[in-house]
């Protein structure tokens, strides 16, 4: 781990050039040194990851942004739990976790891949969990969700620090037990980006607006 720490502090640190531009849209990523490549971009943080580093990736906050500390925090508390990944180290402004493979749910509806129930129920108990823990799970969107191997998978556990129970997941159970499955599920089609980032910034605009 102390070499992999080396290489983050002295390779990838200096030669990242990324921001946060807009606090509802995902980050810009405008220079990211060789051989790391980008896993995902949030809208605080993104995460890479190296090709000699199997099984882990790095997750580094845009400057300006806070988070780091509560995410720490969370992974603490959440200890260890098949639907959540770990951290193995951290030092402001990143961490270093285990790397979960796999789907978003954005992208298997993107692609016209299903989604078993299994998934729904795997990250119903996930929440659940971290709930008994004393922590308000928060931000599961379809981005921040995953299915891997046929099973529910957490991204992001950045706001589980919070006080506020969120709508967002309840709102995507039923849109997923009213809608995909009853229309989809069985035939499921590929949806274009066009379509679904329409749909995310209309149920942003409408939580912003009934809040």
């Amino acid at each position: 781990m102390e070499a992999w720490i080396r290489k983050i502090e002295r390779e990838l640190l200096p030669g990242l050039d990324f921001k946060s531009e807009k606090p509802y849209d995902p980050v810009v990523v405008h220079k990211l040194p060789a051989p790391w490549q980008l896993v995902g971009a949030g809208n605080y943080a993104i995460v890479v990851s190296h090709p000699d580093m199997p099984g882990l990736v790095v997750k580094v906050y845009a400057p300006g942004r806070d988070g780091w500390e509560d995410e720490v925090e969370v992974y603490r508390k959440l200890g260890e739990h098949p639907a959540y990944s770990r951290c193995h180290y951290a030092k402001k402004p990143y961490l270093i976790l285990k790397r979960m493979n796999g789907r978003t749910l954005y992208d298997c509806i993107r692609s016209g891949i299903r989604i078993p129930e299994r998934v729904i129920l795997d990250i119903e108990e996930a929440c659940d969990y971290a709930r008994r823990l004393g922590l308000v799970p928060q931000d599961l969107h379809a981005k921040n969700v995953m299915m891997e191997d046929g099973r529910g998978k957490v991204l992001d556990v950045s706001d589980f620090l919070g006080d506020t129970p969120d709508t967002m997941w309840e709102d995507m159970k039923k849109a997923y037990y009213r809608l995909y499955l009853p229309l989809l599920s069985k035939r499921p089609i590929p949806m274009p980006d066009t379509l679904l980032n329409g749909v995310r910034k209309s149920y942003r605009w409408l939580r912003r607006n009934s809040s």
